[in-house]
């Protein structure tokens, strides 16, 4: 993992000229209704000049829409989600969200750490999914800053919260840069040992949310093995070579081709499909080109780039083709993709993958970018 200690990050901040004090909202987010406690959701949109837009609300840090430019000019919103504060309350996808405390998911519930084994919440069977059942997702994050261009998004973790140990600060800036990209820079800092593995799940569909589903998307992912699961998507401890396998998406590949594939690692679980851990071939730390998607029907591509080890490629296998979404669209049955940046899942399980491990004064940064081009 990317650490630095406090004083470090002090230094940083300081040299920038930016204190929490000087972070104020430039910009003012519109109401976008209340949590189910009561606490005001805003809604902040971001642009730049050549028609890229995001909005973005602080319930989850969730991003609600991603309008971009096709091969013809033409904008679409190319993420799935709602068009309410409330169909997100009651939504179980994690449309856009920032997943955490620890995104993806840990084996049994439970993990050792500094000699204490500590039990967090099972929300999927006998395990905990992206933070347990109230996790940053379903949280109001408190605005530190925004602007035309960028918004930063900070959530206070309170040591036993979903029983995880430690007070974990997590922050979160989106940035809508020149280059139709939008970045999004984490930074976790704790008073206690604890573990964390924060991403974003948005769900992508490059035709337009809501326009059919992504079987005939060009995926390419540059990793040469990925992490096998058994059970519950829980993985064993083996990192396993995609050559000669329907994992093996190093050069464009129709996701539709392999999908239904007969390999075992594609039929676990009752929602068959691509939902795995792919290891990157990039050095951890280091922003580079993780994935590529390709829409061959509106000439949209997609780059993921990341300073993360890891990319949870997940085709929408849960989606049922019920769930009516943004201006009363029904999302179709594998109607988006995700592409989690992460470390890897159930790593405080498995000694042999990157750490997810944060101690004490210590300060964990990530960046994954997002970059929209067009192709014929």
């Amino acid at each position: 993992m990317r650490i630095h200690t406090l004083l470090g990050a002090a230094l940083l901040l300081a040299s920038a000229g930016a204190t929490e004090a000087t972070m104020t909202a430039a910009t003012t987010g519109t109401p976008f209704g209340k949590s189910p406690e009561g606490k005001p959701i805003e809604l902040f949109t971001l642009k730049n000049d050549k028609g890229m837009e995001t909005s973005i609300m602080t319930w989850g840090a969730t991003v609600v829409s991603l309008k971009v430019p096709d091969a013809k000019g033409h904008i679409d919103d190319v993420v799935l989600g709602y068009d309410s504060a409330e169909d997100y309350f009651k939504g179980t996808a994690f449309f856009g969200a920032v997943a955490g405390r620890y995104a993806n998911r840990i084996g049994g519930s439970r993990f050792t750490l500094d000699g204490h084994e500590y039990h967090v919440t099972p929300n999927e069977g006998p395990n905990s999914l992206h933070g347990g059942k109230r996790g940053f997702d379903k949280r109001v994050w408190t605005v530190v800053h925004a602007d035309d261009h960028s918004l930063e998004l900070r959530y206070l973790s309170k040591d036993g919260e979903e029983g995880y140990p430690g007070n974990l600060t997590a922050t979160v800036r989106y940035t809508v840069t020149p280059y139709n990209e939008l970045r999004i820079h984490y930074s976790v800092t704790t008073d206690k040992d604890t573990v964390q593995n924060l991403t974003n799940h948005s769900y992508f569909n490059l035709a337009g949310a809501g326009n059919g589903d992504i079987l005939d998307e060009d995926i390419q992912i540059n990793a040469g093995r990925f992490t096998v699961v058994g059970p519950g998507f829980i993985p064993t401890g083996e990192s396993r070579p995609v050559e000669g396998t329907p994992m093996d998406l190093r050069k464009p590949t129709r996701i539709g081709a392999g999908i239904d594939a007969d390999y075992q690692q594609l039929k676990v679980g009752s929602h068959a499909g691509y939902d795995h851990n792919w290891v990157l071939d990039g050095k951890d730390g280091e922003v580079t080109l993780a994935a590529r998607v390709h829409d061959p029907k509106t000439g949209r591509v997609m780059e993921v780039l990341t300073t993360q080890p890891g990319v949870q490629f997940y085709t929408g296998n849960f989606l049922d083709g019920k769930t009516v979404g943004k201006v009363g669209k029904v999302y179709a049955y594998r109607g988006g993709l995700c592409l989690e940046t992460q470390h890897f899942p159930d790593s405080p399980n498995q000694p042999s993958f990157p750490t997810t491990e944060l101690k004490a004064g210590q300060t964990f940064e990530s960046t994954t970018v997002f970059r929209f081009l067009t192709a014929k």
